[in-house]
């Protein structure tokens, strides 16, 4: 299970990343990055109708042999991406969407604070407790 917050474009650059177990961090980055096209190609594809309807979920982006991917916008076009054992057949759409909202509503409080600089690195024990809580209902 890995969870990645990606930086607005151009740049596109993780905020965060952190996954479970940690011996396949690098190949979860190569997945994360390669996803970031997808999430472009759905953003451009729902156009207009994504800012209307306030969707920010995007679903699954793609499944590849031994993962799902899934992907979330914000309105300020911060990328949320998830990769999911696809072995992981307890998890239905809500609960994934339910977890992207919590992910959400956690990268906002980050926000909030005045001593976060915005396109920094994220350095959250409260963040941190929240992903790892997530996490572990997953595994």
């Amino acid at each position: 299970v890995l969870v990645s917050v990606i930086h607005s474009p151009p740049q596109n650059y993780p905020l965060y990343i952190r996954s479970v177990p940690t011996e396949n961090e690098l190949k979860f980055h190569y997945t994360v990055h390669t996803s970031l096209d997808v999430v472009d190609e759905k953003i451009s594809a729902m156009g207009k109708a994504l800012v209307d309807q306030r969707e920010l979920y995007l679903g699954l982006l793609y499944p590849t042999e031994d993962y799902k991917v899934y992907g979330y916008v914000t309105n300020s076009k911060v990328k949320f991406v998830m990769v999911v054992d696809s072995s992981n057949t307890a998890l239905r759409d809500n609960e994934i969407r339910s977890m992207f909202r919590k992910l959400h509503n956690s990268y906002t409080d980050i926000m909030c604070n005045p001593f976060y600089n915005p396109g920094d690195r994220i350095h959250s024990r409260a963040f941190d407790n929240m992903v790892n809580s997530m996490m572990m209902q997953v595994c």
